[in-house]
This record gives C-alpha cells, structure tokens and sequence, in this order.
C-alpha cells in the first residue's frame, strides 16, 4: 500500500526506470513532476483523463476513483474482456463548472495521475493548490499526452507506451507492461501488413455547430496520443503540404464546404460524436453533408467514407478497440466485421493469467 505516497515532486532528471530507495520505497521519474517516491504500489488512485485511467485497467490496478468527463472515457470496451470489470457508479465525475479542489480530500487518492500544468492552465488552479493538494493527500503524476500543440507544454512529450511504461513502474506492474507492450507490436505488425500500399487521403474536422457548414482542421501527424490509431492505419493527411492551416488548441481557424471541396479527402474523420449512436451521427452530420450542394460534391460523401473520430483520449486497451474499428470502416474490404485482435489473449494478459 502506498499510505501517504509523499514525494519529491520538484523537477529533476527523466530517468527512464524507476529507483530503488529503500526495501519498500522507490522513486519513478516523468516530465514534468521529475523523481517521485512511491512508498508501496497505490492503491486508491485518480486520474483526470481516459488515457491513464485505461492504463491503471490495462495493469488490472484498479480503476480510477475519478474522470474528468465520464462520456468521454470509453469503458464499454472493458465488456468485450472477459474477467475484466469496471464500475462506473464507483467514479466521481471531477469537472463540475470547473474542477473543484475540495473533490481531491473526498476522493482521498494515494496518487493523481494528472500533470499539474493542465490544472494550472484548464481549472485556474495555483501553485499554493498543487503544493496543497501534493502535501495533504498524495502526489501528481502525468503528462498531457493527447495533443501536442499546446504553447504551455513547453517539455518533452510522452508516446503512449512511453507513459504507460511510467505507470506501470508507478505500481510495480513493469512485467505486465512487457506482455502488453508485446501484444500492441503484434497486433500492429499483423495489421499494417495487410494494408494497401497506397492508403486514402483523410482529414480530421471537428464541426464547428451542430448541423455543420464549417469545421476545425487537425493535422494526423502532429503527434498526439489522440490520432494515434488513425497513423497507425497509415492515413495521409489530406491538408499536408497545403496552405489550409489547422486548428491546433489556441486558434479559430476553420475551414468550409468549399474548400474541403478543394482538396476533396477520399475520407472524412469527424470528431466530438462520442455523445452520439451512429443513427444520429447518420442524421446530423452524414445527411447533411449529403443534402448540401457543395458537400454532396465530396468524394468522401458520395462513396459514404464519413466516419466518427473516435475517443479523444485513449490509453492501451481503448487504442486496440479505436484501432480496430477505423481499420474495419475504413478497410472494409480487407477487414470487414472480423475481429482483428483476440480479447481473451488481452484479458489474460490484464487479469495475470498469461
């Protein structure tokens, strides 16, 4: 058990293991807390977003005692692992008109898997609230993978097996790491081999109103935990090598029907329909896409290549899934329905019975 966790939580070195302090201490580094001691594997734990809850359920750690949106973390996958069980009535929903400092002494958690800059620059949270927080209850302990382009993040960026490879050292599960790093190489080698060698062009929106007319544009390859399945089905960016621009966290640029008509994708990925079923994305978006003169022109469209963008945040299990599933949409005549990776083989792997 972890009890206290307290830690040097200053910045330091990227070591890339975790140190033994003692028998029953040891010290796990990430930008940008640096060396953190742990006085045991935690126990009770919370994370602000999807990605490190999964990673916690990928180690079979527990789950998180708290999610900043519960819509936008994607635990109906966990139905599909056989043994594998979440409890979604046992999570605290933490962003409530902001996130409130006083939900982090009920919740109680040995350790926040969260960096302190997205509290910083998201909640309006102050030094005097991090050291608080830090010293009254347990330590921060994250990295903002999702995107890369925010002006804040001015320190190195993790992939997602390179903050998954931190957590588990956090919980003293590096062994189950291994298995499931092992896997993913797997599964995208036997993936990416039967992929065309010449793979479609697409671009990534996120619909500026809710019957749209206007998009924000995000570039596939600007790194990002968030694109990661969509660069490994090896899409090219439509937009890359134009003069479009792309959204990228701070700006409000967007882009219309006649200029998407311009660069003409072989596939539209929209995102922000995870609140959505197909029936009302088919009815809301694809529809009207079909119904606009200048949409309707889209090859995208008329070859019905408009597909959901997925899950925002996504940790190793839900990457497997998002991965799959744009693999069977967008490579249907490769992959079809076929279930492209075996849930009993990663449920063993999770649950310690490989």
């Amino acid at each position: 058990m972890a009890s206290g966790l307290l830690a040097g939580c200053s910045s330091g070195s990227s070591e890339s293991e975790s140190t033994p302090e003692s028998a029953d201490s040891y010290t796990v580094s990430m930008e940008p807390m640096g060396p953190v001691t742990f006085d045991g594997p935690p126990e009770d734990w919370v994370a602000l977003l999807p990605s490190y809850a999964d990673m916690g359920m990928a180690l079979d750690a527990g789950q998180t005692l708290g999610i900043q949106l519960p819509y936008r973390y994607a635990t109906g996958f966990y139905e599909e692992l056989p043994g594998v069980e979440y409890d979604p009535d046992a999570v605290t929903t933490l962003y409530q008109d902001g996130v409130d400092k006083e939900l982090f002494y009920e919740i109680d958690a040995d350790v926040h898997f969260m960096e302190p800059n997205q509290l910083r620059n998201w909640y309006d949270w102050d030094d005097r609230d991090i050291r608080e927080v830090k010293e009254n209850i347990g330590p921060f302990f994250g990295n903002f993978i999702r995107r890369r382009s925010d002006d804040w993040h001015d320190y190195p960026y993790y992939s997602l097996y390179g903050a998954f490879e931190k957590i588990a050292q956090v919980f003293d599960r590096e062994q189950r790491y291994q298995q499931f790093a092992s896997f993913h190489e797997e599964f995208l080698t036997n993936l990416q081999e039967r992929l065309p060698e010449t793979t479609p062009e697409a671009a990534l929106l996120y619909p500026a109103d809710k019957t749209p007319e206007t998009f924000y544009l995000y570039q596939l390859y600007d790194g990002g935990v968030g694109k990661k399945h969509w660069r490994d089905l090896r899409l090219r960016d439509a937009f890359e090598g134009t003069d479009v621009g792309h959204y990228s966290g701070n700006t409000s640029l967007k882009v219309d029907f006649e200029t998407l008509l311009d660069i003409d994708p072989d596939v539209l990925l929209v995102r922000g329909q995870v609140e959505e079923d197909q029936a009302t994305f088919e009815e809301t978006i694809v529809d009207s896409l079909r119904n606009n003169p200048v949409a309707s022109e889209l090859t995208a469209v008329q070859n019905d290549a408009v597909y959901r963008g997925g899950y925002l945040d996504q940790g190793p299990i839900i990457n497997l899934f998002q991965t799959e599933a744009a693999a069977q949409r967008i490579y249907s005549d490769e992959f079809s329905e076929e279930t492209v990776f075996d849930r009993q083989r990663v449920a063993d792997i999770i649950t310690g019975s490989t």
